[in-house]
């Protein structure tokens, strides 16, 4: 999963759950965290951009498409802040999914190295 669908995975599930009358304290100031912190993101790119945010909201499938462009171009796709909110919301939600990752791993230059479950690998070293 890359940081732009990261964030608009986390944006539309915390739109659908942090709103409701169920959702806990922890989920709703989770999401408002991501939330906030995507709109300073954008709205340092000008009043457009951070209004593609609340048009996503509302309109999810029409604005999606202009969300994860927005995000890409104001570079809140690589923003650790953002990131990591995104990450938090989806965990409390218990939605991060077979997708997102339950934890963030580097396996760059790594050597017979499995990362999921019921996996099957042989090696051979030289």
């Amino acid at each position: 999963m890359t940081g732009v669908e990261l964030v608009v995975a986390a944006l539309a599930a915390g739109t659908s759950a942090g709103l409701t009358d169920t959702a806990s304290s922890v989920i709703r100031d989770a999401y408002c965290d991501l939330r906030e912190a995507v709109r300073r993101r954008l709205a340092a790119r000008g009043a457009g951009s951070a209004h593609v945010l609340e048009a996503a909201e509302a309109d999810p499938e029409s604005w999606q498409g202009r969300l994860r462009e927005e995000l890409t171009a104001s570079g809140a796709d690589r923003d650790e802040e953002i990131l990591a909110a995104a990450l938090s919301l989806l965990r409390e939600l218990g939605t991060a999914g077979p997708h997102a990752p339950a934890q963030v791993v580097d396996a760059r230059e790594a050597k017979g190295v499995q990362i999921g479950d019921r996996n099957t690998q042989t090696n051979t070293f030289n």
